[in-house]
C-alpha cells in the first residue's frame, strides 16, 4: 500500500484530501505542520504532499529537509494560484510535482498515480525494468534495475524524477526532443503542468552532472524546441 504523508495547516483542505485519499486505499500521515510533518517523516513514505505556504517551518525547508534524507522520496508541492515563483522554487528545492489550488479529487489522485507509477511504487514491490540492461553514453552509464546513474564509474544521486528524465534521454542520444515528447514520455500523456517543471528538472541535473553547468555541454538546449542529450560531451 503506497504510503503517503500530507502536510496542509487549513483543516478544511487536510480534510478533502484525506477523505479522498484514504477512499482509494492510501496509507496516510496527517500532519498539520512543517516540524510536525519533519518528525514523522522516515523511509517508509512513499509520497509527501507538502503545502507551501505554513507557520513556523514552510513546506519549502521541509521539501529541502526531505529530499536530503530521503532521496527517494516522492514530492508534490501545493501551491497557491497565481503564485509562480511557488512552483519555480519547490521544483529547484527537489519537488517532483506540484498541484495548484483549488484542485479537484480527480487531479490529485491522477497526480499521485502518475507519481507513483514513475516511482515504480506497486504495493511496495518494484516494478521489473522491462530492459535491465546498462546503457551507456560517453562518460556515463545509466543501471536501471538499480535505478542509478555513473559517471566516470562515480554514481551521481538524482532523484526518481530527474532518474528518469536522464534514462529517457541517454535512451535517445544526439536526439532533438520536444519538450512536449519530454512530458508526455516522463511525465505522462495526462500531465496538466507546464514546460517549466521539465527546464527546472533539467537545470537540477546540469548542477549535479555538468563539469560546467553555467556552459552545458551533456544537456543542450535546443531554443524553441526542446533538449539534445550530447551524452560524450563533445
Amino acid at each position: 500500500m503506497t504510503k503517503i504523508l500530507v502536510l496542509e495547516d487549513e483543516a478544511s483542505i487536510r480534510s478533502f484530501i484525506m477523505i479522498n485519499l484514504k477512499k482509494n486505499n492510501f496509507d496516510i500521515v496527517e500532519t498539520s505542520s512543517g516540524e510536525e510533518a519533519l518528525e514523522k517523516l522516515d523511509d517508509t513514505v512513499d509520497i509527501a504532499l507538502l503545502d507551501v505556504m505554513l507557520p513556523g517551518i514552510s513546506g519549502f525547508e521541509v521539501c529541502k529537509r526531505a529530499r536530503e534524507q530521503y532521496p527517494a522520496l516522492g514530492i508534490i508541492m501545493l501551491t497557491a494560484k497565481g503564485q509562480e515563483e511557488n512552483k519555480i522554487e519547490g521544483l529547484e528545492l527537489g519537488a517532483d510535482d506540484y498541484i495548484v489550488k483549488p484542485f479537484s479529487p480527480k487531479e490529485l489522485l491522477a497526480r499521485i498515480n502518475a507519481l507513483a507509477r514513475r516511482l515504480n511504487i506497486v504495493d511496495k514491490v518494484a516494478v521489473v525494468e522491462q530492459n535491465t540492461d546498462q546503457i551507456v553514453t560517453g562518460k556515463f552509464t545509466i543501471l536501471p534495475e538499480e535505478r542509478k546513474l555513473l559517471k566516470d564509474g562515480v554514481e551521481i544521486e538524482l532523484t526518481p524524477i530527474e532518474f528518469s528524465l536522464v534514462k529517457y534521454f541517454m535512451e535517445n542520444p544526439n536526439k532533438a526532443i520536444h519538450r512536449d515528447e519530454i512530458l508526455n514520455n516522463v511525465w505522462g500523456y495526462n500531465y496538466v503542468g507546464d514546460f517549466k517543471i521539465v527546464d527546472v528538472n533539467i537545470r537540477r541535473i546540469r548542477q549535479k552532472i555538468e563539469d560546467d553547468p553555467s556552459n552545458p555541454k551533456y544537456i543542450e538546449k535546443v531554443w524553441g524546441y526542446g533538449y539534445r542529450w550530447w551524452g560524450g560531451g563533445e
